[in-house]
């Protein structure tokens, strides 16, 4: 019962589905750590179990072989006291040939007793090696089994490597993404703008101020010189001479200090 009950384990565990059993795990890395563990615990346990099953069956396949002999031997012996039992009758002596008559029945027994020992025995003997070929067979596919564990391990946890650092890359560059209006990079840059746009309009506030400036600047002298002819002509003097002047093509003013070309007729 205990080989049946460790032979079922072995067949248990070498047809587990390893790939159903890891999408059903909250945690696949432990659970397959834990399944490695228990599959070399019990391919230790099976060997021993295989191990002991072996010696009992070299011990049937001894008595069989015993049995054998003996029923062979035994049977050498009944046939050299029947001859000798023979000789004796021929030589004229019937006491010592059913003397020897005798030995060669009870090695006759003898004979049948080992006979029916070993056929008794043999089919013990069959089904113990049935027994111990299926347990050689769970044993190699457990260690099949084992060495597929630890490689889907060893894949689990490189995946899981690998997973991870793409996802702290992710989050890092995702962190960093100039893009995300929500992002400390965004909302800096865009405070660099609003500077800059500040330094921009401060800069045409204070060129149209200084163009103002030298308009004014223009007017007044040209006022200043106005005032110093017209002074000259009530001095009786000549008005200095000034260079020639291009003709402009600007309409006249219509300020009301202004003369008009009428006003030059009637002189």
């Amino acid at each position: 019962m205990a080989k049946q009950s460790i032979f079922g384990r072995i067949s248990q565990l070498a047809k587990a589905n390893i790939n159903a059993l890891l999408d059903q795990a909250e945690d696949p890395q432990k659970m397959l750590d834990q399944m490695v563990r228990d599959y070399k615990a019990n391919i230790t346990e099976a060997e021993g179990a295989v191990a002991q099953t072996i010696g009992n069956l070299r011990m049937l396949e001894d008595d069989y072989n015993e049995d054998v002999k003996a029923s062979q031997d035994w049977g050498s012996k009944a046939l050299a006291a029947s001859r000798k039992a023979d000789e004796f009758r021929a030589a004229g002596n019937p006491s010592d040939a059913q003397k020897f008559d005798n030995l060669a029945k009870v090695a006759l027994q003898r004979q049948i007793s080992s006979e029916n020992e070993a056929k008794a025995s043999a089919p013990n003997i069959a089904a113990q090696r049935d027994v111990v070929e299926k347990l050689k067979t769970g044993l190699q596919q457990m260690q099949g089994k084992l060495g597929e564990l630890a490689s889907k391990r060893n894949e689990l946890v490189a995946r899981s490597k690998t997973a991870e650092a793409q996802t702290q890359m992710h989050d890092a560059l995702k962190s960093i993404d100039i893009m995300d209006p929500t992002s400390e990079v965004s909302r800096f840059e865009e405070k660099i703008r609003r500077e800059e746009a500040l330094v921009r309009g401060q800069n045409e506030l204070a060129a149209s101020s200084l163009d103002a400036q030298f308009n004014s600047l223009e007017d007044l002298g040209e006022q200043t010189e106005v005032e110093a002819r017209l002074a000259a002509l009530k001095s009786g003097g000549a008005p200095a001479a000034q260079p020639a002047i291009a003709p402009s093509t600007d309409a006249p003013d219509a300020d009301s200090d202004s003369v008009d070309e009428t006003d030059f007729d009637k002189l």
